[in-house]
């Protein structure tokens, strides 16, 4: 059980990536006061854990009353994470997690950018939504209260991408662009492994299936 709950936090960790949050924050808040970016950060995780918390109790009916089976959401979740590590890796932009040009223009002429795209794509996005599904999903053949310690986790994580919003400036004068793509990266490759893991896991679970 310890060893899924490490996986879990890592996994949102990863998928979350504070890092990749901090740059777009501090860039879109350059011109704020120190009360509106903490408003802003503190919204924008609000609004994460919302939707995390929601998609983590209904997405598992709503793929049952879709008729999705656990082994598809997998395989289909696992190349989803797998783009998303891609765009980590390789500094691409598949519209996944980060803002195309446009996307960030509009968030820049908006007075509230803690919805879009800090929320959405940013925390909340479908990499997230999915490793939530996927690790609910797994935490459901243990008991409720391992559950529940998926959903506390999440909660972790997005308070440790808040405190780190609100230490935007700093984080970044201290590791550079170039720091914070290096830890982008290796994020990444951890994902990559990850959403890989879920694909196997998928397959096999195909296999058996057909055996019986």
């Amino acid at each position: 059980m310890n060893d899924f709950f490490w996986q879990t936090f890592v996994t949102l960790l990863v998928v979350i990536d504070p890092f990749l949050v901090i740059p777009v924050f501090v860039s879109l808040t350059r011109n704020d006061t120190k009360a509106v970016k903490e408003r802003t950060a503190r919204k924008a995780c609000l609004i994460g854990a919302i939707l995390l918390i929601a998609f983590a109790f209904l997405g598992d009916k709503l793929l049952d009353a879709m008729d999705i089976s656990e082994p598809a959401f997998r395989i289909a979740g696992g190349f989803l994470l797998l783009l998303a590590a891609i765009e980590m890796v390789v500094a691409r932009n598949t519209g996944l997690r980060t803002p195309t040009g446009d996307e960030t223009k509009e968030a820049i002429q908006k007075d509230d950018i803690s919805v879009f795209p800090l929320a959405i794509p940013l925390i909340a996005g479908p990499g997230a939504i999915t490793s939530t599904v996927v690790l609910m999903r797994q935490a459901e053949a243990m008991g409720f209260f391992v559950q529940m310690g998926v959903i506390l986790i999440a909660l972790i994580v997005l308070a440790l991408t808040y405190v780190s919003l609100l230490l935007g400036d700093p984080i970044m004068k201290r590791l550079g662009v170039t720091g914070t793509n290096v830890l982008t990266r290796v994020f990444g490759i951890i994902l990559a492994a990850f959403s890989i893991q879920n694909i196997i896991t998928g397959l096999v679970m195909v296999i058996k299936s057909a055996m019986k």
